[in-house]
């Protein structure tokens, strides 16, 4: 069970290692950031360079946004095996639909408990 912890900090520590990277060296925004994590994952997830990845590493994998990507794709691609284009379009849809709705209802929590304020530079 330690090795899976250690794998799992590995592998989401590396992604998150490049994310900075990019942050430090390149004059992205956070938004641009994020979509390039996401395309890369759901490019990978479609070439099947990203499915051995979440298999060795699990939620080191999965939890950060490139792993959202993944998830899209392999929804689409399975859907779109027993559905055809349709499936397509609504099996990535359906395969994030609960970590989608999660982020909304626990961001709405949030924004109610806590009062965000604009930082003074």
């Amino acid at each position: 069970m330690l090795l899976t912890f250690v794998k799992a900090f590995l592998v989401g520590g590396t992604i998150c290692m490049i994310g900075q990277i990019v942050i430090n060296f390149t004059h992205l925004t956070n938004g641009k950031i994020l979509v390039i994590f996401l395309i890369a994952g759901a490019i990978l997830q479609g070439l099947g360079l990203y499915q051995p990845l979440l298999e060795f590493a699990g939620a080191g994998a999965s939890i950060p946004i490139s792993g959202f990507g993944a998830s899209l794709v392999k929804g689409a691609v399975e859907a779109s095996e027993r559905n055809g284009v349709i499936g397509a379009f609504l099996g990535g849809l359906q395969a994030t639909a609960l970590g989608v709705s999660v982020a909304i209802v626990f961001g709405y929590v949030v924004a109610l408990l806590f009062t965000p304020k604009t930082k003074k530079m």
